[in-house]
């Protein structure tokens, strides 16, 4: 009832046109529907010319696709992923058959391939291939004219199409070509398979420049479009039957069509009709590899990381095998950029990469053994999670049977063995990260890229996945890189904190340096510290944006630094606190938040810049601490941390 309620009449300036437009378009297959004679419709189909046609048009828009879909799938790929000058002219070479008159592009044909034409005496002499009045002749101009709606809708399907998993592919060691054909083409399917009819059903409907640049030669050009013009000639009754024919064609085209091959991505598709699965506790059954006797983890082998970034980067990053670096930093400050550079993915940045005694700065991203998981994951939505996982290991050669039983053991050892028959559409974020996870590891890498692997999930769902990732990296023979926004994740997961700022290294430590010790605010702020920027005084330091702060450990006058204060360093009153505390500022309560069981108080402090205290709900409660409510705050100058910037 409440969508009949919501429903909007159109205004009838509008809907008057728009009715007049589908009785336009209807009234001339209603002529068709009204003047077919039913009771000779066999007999005039069956006659011996029509049929002749009829199998002759099958002929040759069948080659026609096939002559489509072998120029035409490069071609869309190409526009679709390809950057290059002249582009835009391309495109319109593409279109241009579709809006170019078919007697004119029967003239084009014959001054192209014709006997008189460009390149039709070279055809003739050189291979006695002779186009025009020839049944091929007709497969050409079929192919002219409908190349295009394979062209335009495989196009539009891969501009859909996130390049992440064709990246990540690429990561986990499949050349382009393998790529395009087991992931690309998979997951445009839809896009293929109906620009694929629309070319079939436009090449056996050509008529213009068939009969320009093929001639109307019963049995070698004459197709059924041409039939009929034959026909309404001398039998209009039987030329009306004949195009009842192709009209049936063409409604059955496109009502297949309909919903089912709507081009979209797979992954576009499967995500609104599949919805996922909640997360789940591994099989009871499982049984982790680790403790089964004689099997190795990892591959043998360890992979120290020396890389020098260019570019949009200026960066030496070095690591030992084993070591977890977590890379920090505000949006733009060049994180996913690292990733990509040593990926070999981006133009922005180049790095001169070394793993172990191998340098791979000039190999192509299949062959650097550098896997990478994006931050959605980026499980191909076709193959199932073994598959995926295998996926891999079949990139670099594996026996199937081999790959998949490596395969297995890798979900199990993640616990989600009991999921190998599902689809990504059927995981869990959890589930489906963990699937990720396994992928890439399972793909025998030298170096690990993890793109915020974690930033999609619950609170919940994240504990446990990040408790998995640490166990899992434990035993890694290589160096492991992971982009957070999560100061847990950093601090848990990591050995060493990168901290990037336009794309060069601010801070590089290991967890506890970096919380104790934070050089940048932004960093401050994510591990939950208040940071003040200013310039070092006498007794502690003069606030960029106005005040003054003592502390109890001044560094050099004039030194650029950063304040860093415990939001349980701070304490809140109602009246101004008794005695001479230095660092005393009056203020309003701007915004209350419940982190586990204590509260964090942003309050505006007036002559300081913003400031977050930590205290208790009973403390709350006891000094009436509400949104708007007026405080007093202090800071004692020894729990102050002042850093050198």
């Amino acid at each position: 009832m409440s969508r009949l309620r919501t429903r909007t009449r159109p205004p009838l300036t509008l809907a008057i046109p728009a009715l007049l437009a589908v009785a336009f378009l209807l009234m001339p297959l209603i002529g068709i529907l009204a003047r077919t004679q039913w009771g000779e419709l066999g007999t005039h189909l069956g006659s011996p010319g029509v049929v002749e046609a009829l199998k002759l048009s099958l002929l040759v828009s069948l080659w026609a696709l096939g002559l489509s879909l072998l120029l035409g799938v490069p071609l869309a790929w190409l526009l679709a992923r390809v950057p290059f000058k002249g582009k835009a002219l391309v495109r319109s070479l593409v279109l241009l058959p579709m809006v170019l008159p078919p007697t004119v592009g029967g003239v084009a044909l014959l001054l192209g391939f014709g006997r008189r034409g460009l390149l039709g005496p070279w055809l003739e002499d050189a291979f006695g291939i002779t186009l025009p009045f020839h049944t091929s002749g007709a497969v050409v101009a079929a192919t002219f004219v409908a190349m295009p709606f394979l062209v335009i809708s495989l196009e539009g399907a891969l501009g859909g199409l996130k390049q992440s998993y064709e990246e990540t592919a690429a990561s986990l060691g499949a050349s382009p070509v393998r790529v395009f054909f087991t992931v690309t083409l998979p997951m445009v399917a839809p896009g293929l398979v109906a620009g694929a009819a629309l070319t079939w059903a436009r090449a056996l409907g050509e008529f213009g420049a068939t009969i320009t640049f093929a001639g109307n030669l019963p049995g070698t050009t004459q197709t059924l479009p041409l039939q009929v013009y034959l026909l309404l000639q001398d039998r209009p009754e039987a030329a009306t039957s004949v195009s009842l024919l192709l009209l049936a064609i063409a409604m059955a085209v496109l009502i297949a069509l309909r919903g089912r091959w709507t081009g979209a991505p797979v992954a576009a598709r499967e995500a609104v009709a599949t919805p996922p699965v909640p997360d789940e506790a591994p099989a009871p059954a499982a049984v982790a590899p680790e403790s089964a006797p004689g099997t190795m983890p990892y591959p043998g082998g360890h992979w120290p990381l020396h890389a020098t970034v260019t570019g949009f980067n200026q960066l030496t990053l070095t690591a030992e095998p084993g070591t977890t670096i977590a890379v920090v930093g505000e949006n733009g400050a060049g994180k996913t950029t690292l990733l990509r550079a040593l990926l070999g993915l981006t133009p922005l940045a180049h790095a001169e990469l070394r793993l172990g005694d191998a340098d791979v700065t000039a190999l192509p991203p299949h062959r650097r053994q550098v896997a990478w998981v994006p931050q959605d994951g980026a499980l191909f939505p076709h193959l199932s999670a073994l598959a995926n996982t295998a996926y891999g290991l079949r990139a670099h050669g594996v026996p199937r049977a081999d790959a998949r039983r490596e395969a297995r053991a890798w979900l199990e050892r993640l616990g989600v063995g009991h999921l190998a028959q599902r689809k990504p559409a059927q995981l869990s974020g959890g589930q489906a990260q963990r699937v990720a996870l396994a992928r890439a590891l399972a793909a025998r890498p030298r170096l690990l890229l993890l793109d915020e692997p974690l930033a999609a999930l619950d609170q919940t769902t994240r504990a446990r996945v990040r408790h998995t990732l640490r166990t899992h990296l434990a035993g890694f023979g290589g160096v492991c890189l992971i982009v957070t926004h999560d100061p847990v994740e950093a601090v848990s997961l990591a050995d060493r904190v990168l901290v990037l700022a336009d794309g060069r290294t601010l801070q590089d430590a290991p967890p506890a340096e970096v919380t104790r010790h934070p050089r940048s605010p932004w960093v401050a702020r994510m591990l939950g510290r208040n940071a003040w920027p200013g310039i070092a005084s006498a007794d502690g330091l003069v606030l960029a944006e106005g005040g003054r702060l003592v502390v109890a450990e001044a560094l050099p006058e004039g030194a650029q630094s950063l304040a860093i204060i415990a939001p349980e360093a701070v304490s809140v009153h109602r009246d101004r606190p008794a005695g001479s505390p230095r660092n005393v500022w009056p203020g309003t309560v701007q915004e209350i938040t419940a982190v586990g069981s204590r509260l964090r108080v942003l309050i505006a402090p007036t002559g300081a810049p913003d400031l977050v205290a930590e205290i208790t709900p009973e403390a709350a409660s006891e000094l009436g601490i509400v949104d708007g409510a007026e405080v007093w705050t202090s800071v004692k100058a020894t729990e102050i941390t002042l850093v050198h910037l």
